[in-house]
Protein backbone atom coordinates (compact mmCIF):
# COMPACT_ATOMS: atom_id res chain seq x y z
CA UNK A 1 0.00 0.00 0.00
CA UNK A 2 2.91 2.37 0.61
CA UNK A 3 3.92 1.81 -2.99
CA UNK A 4 0.40 2.61 -4.21
CA UNK A 5 0.37 5.81 -2.15
CA UNK A 6 3.82 6.86 -3.37
CA UNK A 7 2.86 6.36 -7.02
CA UNK A 8 -0.39 8.37 -6.75
CA UNK A 9 -2.74 5.41 -7.19
CA UNK A 10 -4.93 6.26 -4.17
CA UNK A 11 -7.61 8.99 -4.28
CA UNK A 12 -9.98 10.28 -1.62
CA UNK A 13 -13.00 12.02 -3.14
CA UNK A 14 -11.09 12.30 -6.41
CA UNK A 15 -7.99 13.88 -4.84
CA UNK A 16 -4.67 11.99 -4.93
CA UNK A 17 -3.28 11.31 -1.44
CA UNK A 18 0.27 10.18 -0.68
CA UNK A 19 0.17 9.90 3.11
CA UNK A 20 -0.99 6.78 4.91
CA UNK A 21 -2.28 8.89 7.80
CA UNK A 22 -4.50 11.09 5.60
CA UNK A 23 -7.88 11.73 7.20
CA UNK A 24 -10.80 9.92 5.54
CA UNK A 25 -14.31 11.12 6.32
CA UNK A 26 -17.17 8.71 7.05
CA UNK A 27 -18.80 9.50 3.71
CA UNK A 28 -15.56 9.79 1.67
CA UNK A 29 -15.12 7.80 -1.52
CA UNK A 30 -11.76 6.03 -1.66
CA UNK A 31 -10.56 4.90 -5.08
CA UNK A 32 -7.67 2.50 -5.74
CA UNK A 33 -6.38 2.62 -9.30
CA UNK A 34 -4.78 -0.53 -10.63
CA UNK A 35 -3.00 1.16 -13.54
CA UNK A 36 0.41 -0.25 -14.34
CA UNK A 37 3.07 1.97 -12.74
CA UNK A 38 5.04 4.20 -15.08
CA UNK A 39 8.77 3.60 -15.31
CA UNK A 40 10.79 6.49 -13.80
CA UNK A 41 11.36 9.12 -16.48
CA UNK A 42 14.85 9.90 -15.15
CA UNK A 43 16.03 6.42 -16.16
CA UNK A 44 15.93 4.44 -19.39
CA UNK A 45 14.75 0.85 -19.04
CA UNK A 46 17.11 -1.50 -20.87
CA UNK A 47 15.92 -4.88 -19.57
CA UNK A 48 13.59 -6.22 -16.88
CA UNK A 49 12.65 -9.75 -15.89
CA UNK A 50 11.59 -11.56 -12.72
CA UNK A 51 15.13 -11.44 -11.28
CA UNK A 52 16.70 -8.14 -12.24
CA UNK A 53 16.46 -4.72 -13.87
CA UNK A 54 19.08 -3.13 -16.15
CA UNK A 55 18.84 0.63 -16.62
CA UNK A 56 20.70 3.44 -18.35
CA UNK A 57 21.52 6.11 -15.73
CA UNK A 58 21.97 9.75 -16.75
CA UNK A 59 24.82 11.91 -15.44
CA UNK A 60 24.05 13.83 -12.28
CA UNK A 61 21.97 11.08 -10.65
CA UNK A 62 23.31 9.15 -7.67
CA UNK A 63 23.13 5.36 -7.69
CA UNK A 64 22.40 5.19 -3.95
CA UNK A 65 21.75 7.66 -1.15
CA UNK A 66 24.34 9.79 0.61
CA UNK A 67 24.08 11.91 3.74
CA UNK A 68 23.17 14.91 1.56
CA UNK A 69 20.83 13.23 -0.93
CA UNK A 70 18.50 10.38 0.05
CA UNK A 71 15.41 10.69 -2.10
CA UNK A 72 16.37 11.25 -5.74
CA UNK A 73 18.62 8.28 -6.52
CA UNK A 74 18.41 5.48 -9.06
CA UNK A 75 17.85 3.03 -6.21
CA UNK A 76 14.97 5.04 -4.72
CA UNK A 77 13.29 5.59 -8.10
CA UNK A 78 13.41 1.89 -8.90
CA UNK A 79 12.30 0.92 -5.39
CA UNK A 80 9.18 3.07 -5.76
CA UNK A 81 8.55 1.65 -9.24
CA UNK A 82 8.70 -1.96 -8.04
CA UNK A 83 6.67 -1.25 -4.90
CA UNK A 84 3.95 0.34 -7.03
CA UNK A 85 3.50 -2.93 -8.90
CA UNK A 86 1.48 -4.14 -5.92
CA UNK A 87 3.55 -7.15 -5.02
CA UNK A 88 6.12 -7.96 -2.34
CA UNK A 89 9.21 -7.00 -4.32
CA UNK A 90 12.37 -5.13 -3.47
CA UNK A 91 15.38 -3.76 -5.27
CA UNK A 92 18.93 -4.69 -4.25
CA UNK A 93 22.09 -2.81 -5.18
CA UNK A 94 24.63 -4.89 -7.12
CA UNK A 95 27.19 -2.23 -8.14
CA UNK A 96 27.41 1.54 -8.57
CA UNK A 97 28.33 4.32 -10.95
CA UNK A 98 29.61 7.73 -9.85
CA UNK A 99 27.02 10.49 -9.84
CA UNK A 100 28.76 12.14 -12.82
CA UNK A 101 29.09 8.92 -14.84
CA UNK A 102 26.26 7.78 -17.11
CA UNK A 103 25.44 4.33 -18.45
CA UNK A 104 24.45 0.80 -17.60
CA UNK A 105 23.52 -0.41 -14.11
CA UNK A 106 22.01 -3.71 -12.97
CA UNK A 107 19.82 -4.08 -9.86
CA UNK A 108 18.64 -7.39 -8.39
CA UNK A 109 15.11 -8.16 -7.24
CA UNK A 110 16.14 -10.54 -4.46
CA UNK A 111 19.01 -11.02 -2.04
CA UNK A 112 19.85 -14.36 -3.68
CA UNK A 113 20.25 -12.80 -7.12
CA UNK A 114 22.21 -9.90 -5.64
CA UNK A 115 24.75 -12.28 -4.09
CA UNK A 116 24.96 -14.31 -7.30
CA UNK A 117 25.73 -11.23 -9.40
CA UNK A 118 28.11 -9.66 -6.89
CA UNK A 119 30.13 -12.88 -6.76
CA UNK A 120 30.78 -12.42 -10.48
CA UNK A 121 32.01 -8.87 -9.89
CA UNK A 122 34.38 -10.14 -7.20
CA UNK A 123 35.62 -12.92 -9.51
CA UNK A 124 36.09 -10.37 -12.34
CA UNK A 125 33.73 -12.40 -14.52
CA UNK A 126 31.56 -9.41 -15.43
CA UNK A 127 32.22 -7.67 -18.75
CA UNK A 128 32.35 -3.93 -18.10
CA UNK A 129 33.05 -1.54 -20.94
CA UNK A 130 33.22 2.25 -20.94
CA UNK A 131 33.80 5.04 -23.43
CA UNK A 132 35.57 8.23 -22.35
CA UNK A 133 36.56 11.42 -24.13
CA UNK A 134 39.87 12.59 -22.64
CA UNK A 135 41.82 15.79 -23.04
CA UNK A 136 44.75 15.80 -25.45
CA UNK A 137 45.88 13.24 -28.02
CA UNK A 138 46.74 9.84 -26.56
CA UNK A 139 49.83 8.62 -28.39
CA UNK A 140 49.58 4.86 -27.96
CA UNK A 141 46.78 3.08 -29.84
CA UNK A 142 46.19 0.80 -26.86
CA UNK A 143 47.56 0.03 -23.44
CA UNK A 144 46.93 -1.09 -19.87
CA UNK A 145 46.79 1.20 -16.85
CA UNK A 146 48.01 -0.44 -13.65
CA UNK A 147 48.53 2.41 -11.15
CA UNK A 148 47.19 1.43 -7.69
CA UNK A 149 44.22 3.46 -6.47
CA UNK A 150 44.17 5.09 -3.02
CA UNK A 151 40.95 6.32 -1.37
CA UNK A 152 41.21 8.89 1.41
CA UNK A 153 39.13 7.51 4.32
CA UNK A 154 38.15 11.01 5.44
CA UNK A 155 37.35 12.86 2.22
CA UNK A 156 36.72 9.73 0.07
CA UNK A 157 38.80 11.40 -2.68
CA UNK A 158 40.48 8.91 -5.00
CA UNK A 159 44.00 9.15 -6.44
CA UNK A 160 46.72 6.89 -7.77
CA UNK A 161 49.80 6.18 -5.70
CA UNK A 162 51.86 3.67 -3.73
CA UNK A 163 50.11 1.67 -1.09
CA UNK A 164 46.83 1.68 -2.97
CA UNK A 165 44.67 -1.22 -4.11
CA UNK A 166 45.35 -3.01 -7.38
CA UNK A 167 43.53 -1.38 -10.30
CA UNK A 168 43.70 -2.54 -13.92
CA UNK A 169 42.11 -0.73 -16.86
CA UNK A 170 42.68 -1.62 -20.50
CA UNK A 171 42.19 1.07 -23.16
CA UNK A 172 42.04 1.36 -26.93
CA UNK A 173 41.84 4.53 -29.02
CA UNK A 174 38.56 4.79 -30.88
CA UNK A 175 38.98 8.27 -32.34
CA UNK A 176 41.50 11.13 -32.20
CA UNK A 177 39.95 14.57 -32.39
CA UNK A 178 41.52 18.02 -32.60
CA UNK A 179 41.90 18.49 -28.84
CA UNK A 180 40.69 15.22 -27.37
CA UNK A 181 40.79 11.44 -27.78
CA UNK A 182 37.89 9.01 -27.49
CA UNK A 183 38.88 5.81 -25.70
CA UNK A 184 37.23 2.45 -25.24
CA UNK A 185 38.00 1.05 -21.79
CA UNK A 186 37.64 -2.36 -20.16
CA UNK A 187 37.72 -2.76 -16.40
CA UNK A 188 39.64 -5.73 -15.01
CA UNK A 189 39.12 -4.50 -11.44
CA UNK A 190 36.28 -2.45 -10.03
CA UNK A 191 37.84 0.16 -7.76
CA UNK A 192 35.80 3.29 -7.16
CA UNK A 193 37.02 6.09 -9.41
CA UNK A 194 39.81 4.04 -10.96
CA UNK A 195 39.19 5.15 -14.57
CA UNK A 196 39.11 8.84 -13.66
CA UNK A 197 42.19 8.66 -11.43
CA UNK A 198 44.28 6.54 -13.80
CA UNK A 199 43.52 8.62 -16.89
CA UNK A 200 44.39 11.79 -14.97
CA UNK A 201 47.67 10.17 -13.88
CA UNK A 202 48.34 9.34 -17.54
CA UNK A 203 48.13 13.07 -18.30
CA UNK A 204 44.77 12.79 -20.06
CA UNK A 205 41.95 13.65 -17.63
CA UNK A 206 38.42 12.97 -18.80
CA UNK A 207 36.76 15.95 -20.48
CA UNK A 208 34.61 17.74 -17.92
CA UNK A 209 36.35 16.10 -14.93
CA UNK A 210 37.32 19.23 -13.00
CA UNK A 211 37.99 17.15 -9.87
CA UNK A 212 40.89 15.46 -11.67
CA UNK A 213 42.34 18.49 -13.42
CA UNK A 214 40.36 18.77 -16.66
CA UNK A 215 40.56 22.19 -18.30
CA UNK A 216 37.65 21.79 -20.72
CA UNK A 217 33.95 21.10 -20.20
CA UNK A 218 32.10 21.76 -23.48
CA UNK A 219 29.12 19.50 -22.70
CA UNK A 220 28.74 20.51 -19.05
CA UNK A 221 29.15 16.91 -17.98
CA UNK A 222 31.75 14.24 -17.32
CA UNK A 223 32.41 12.47 -20.62
CA UNK A 224 32.45 8.93 -19.22
CA UNK A 225 29.74 6.42 -20.13
CA UNK A 226 29.28 2.74 -19.16
CA UNK A 227 28.60 1.24 -22.59
CA UNK A 228 28.84 -2.53 -22.04
CA UNK A 229 27.60 -4.77 -19.22
CA UNK A 230 27.72 -8.55 -19.51
CA UNK A 231 27.13 -11.25 -16.91
CA UNK A 232 25.47 -14.63 -16.28
CA UNK A 233 22.06 -14.38 -14.64
CA UNK A 234 20.80 -16.65 -11.85
CA UNK A 235 19.15 -18.95 -14.42
CA UNK A 236 22.45 -19.58 -16.20
CA UNK A 237 21.83 -17.32 -19.20
CA UNK A 238 24.65 -15.14 -20.46
CA UNK A 239 23.32 -11.60 -20.86
CA UNK A 240 25.08 -8.69 -22.54
CA UNK A 241 23.77 -5.13 -22.84
CA UNK A 242 25.12 -2.11 -24.70
CA UNK A 243 24.48 1.63 -24.59
CA UNK A 244 25.90 4.15 -27.05
CA UNK A 245 28.04 6.93 -25.61
CA UNK A 246 26.27 10.31 -25.93
CA UNK A 247 29.41 12.30 -26.80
Amino acid sequence: MRGWLASGRVRVDGVVVHRADAEVGADARVTLRADAPAFPSALRLVHEDADLIVVDKPPGLLTVATERERRRTAYRLLSDYVAAQGRAARIFIVHRLDRETSGLLVFAKSAVVKRYLQAQFVARAVERGYVAAVEGRVREDQGTLREPVVEDPTTLRVRTGPGGREAITEYRVRERRARSTVLELRLRTGRRGQIRAQLAALGHPIVGDRAFGAQTDPLQRLCLHATVLGFTDARGRRLRFTSAAPF
